[in-house]
């Protein structure tokens, strides 16, 4: 599965990790893992350690995640881009919407 979720310890935190490519077809995978069992999480984090590629659907799914999450109060990192999703966060200006690490 190209998404795998997780909480921290306290289930205050939810890490969404992408494998591969994130892109239309990790769609329903990636909204059921911010939308499932979400009761009580109050900060996100998208790891994208293993993401190989990022496309214009997984920027809009971002922005989903950050509506869902609570829009400008939202608590969202990204982390652990290679150069090349990195490139592309920064040139959509995601930088002033998420924290970009």
């Amino acid at each position: 599965m190209p998404v795998n979720t997780r909480r921290s310890d306290d289930g205050q935190t939810r890490i969404i990790a992408i494998e591969g490519r994130f892109d239309f077809s990790t769609h329903q995978a990636f909204r059921d893992a911010y939308e499932t069992n979400s009761e009580g999480v109050r900060h996100w984090v998208v790891d994208m350690s293993d993401t190989t590629y990022l496309d214009s659907s997984a920027l809009g799914m971002l922005l989903l995640l950050r509506d869902f999450a609570g829009g400008d109060n939202a608590s969202i990192r990204i982390e652990n881009c290679n150069s090349d999703v990195r490139r592309i966060l920064t040139i959509s200006n995601f930088e002033q919407l998420f924290s970009i690490r």
